[in-house]
C-alpha cells in the first residue's frame, strides 16, 4: 500500500523562488530605461549625422533629438566627431550607475559609433 506523500514546492521553497523572481523583475526594471535610453542615442547619432555636415551642425542635430526623445545622459558637446575617409563618423560612449542595496551598485558602461564596423556595445560589469 503506497504512502499519502505528496510531490510539490513548500512553503519556504514557493518563498525564495518568488524572491529570486522578484530580484530579478526589480533588476529589470531599472536596467531596461538605461537601455532604451542607449538605443534612442544610437538613433539620434545617426540622424545627427545625416543632418549635418560640420561637427557643430551635427552636435546641434543631436542635441534636438536628444530634447525630443528624452535623453539626458549624454548631449552633442559629449559626442566624438573624427574625419574618417573624406567623411565624418560620430560616436559616443558613458556610464550609467544604478543603485541596487547598500554599497551595491551596478554599473553600465554603453558606447556606439556610426563607423561601419564599429564597435557598439553595451556592456554591464
Amino acid at each position: 500500500m503506497r504512502g499519502n506523500k505528496q510531490d510539490g514546492i513548500s512553503l519556504v521553497g514557493l518563498i525564495v523562488v518568488l524572491a529570486v523572481i522578484g530580484v530579478a523583475a526589480l533588476l529589470a526594471m531599472q536596467v531596461l530605461p538605461t537601455y532604451s535610453e542607449y538605443r534612442a542615442v544610437k538613433g539620434a547619432i545617426v540622424k545627427a549625422k545625416g543632418a549635418g555636415s560640420t561637427p557643430q551642425a551635427i552636435r546641434a542635430s543631436f542635441d534636438k533629438s536628444a530634447e525630443v526623445g528624452y535623453i539626458s545622459s549624454i548631449s552633442g558637446r559629449d559626442l566624438t566627431i573624427e574625419r574618417v575617409d573624406g567623411g565624418l563618423e560620430v560616436s559616443f560612449a558613458y556610464d550609467k550607475k544604478i543603485h541596487l542595496a547598500g554599497p551595491a551598485s551596478l554599473l553600465l558602461e554603453y558606447s556606439g559609433t556610426t563607423a561601419q564596423g564599429g564597435a557598439t556595445a553595451a556592456k554591464a560589469e
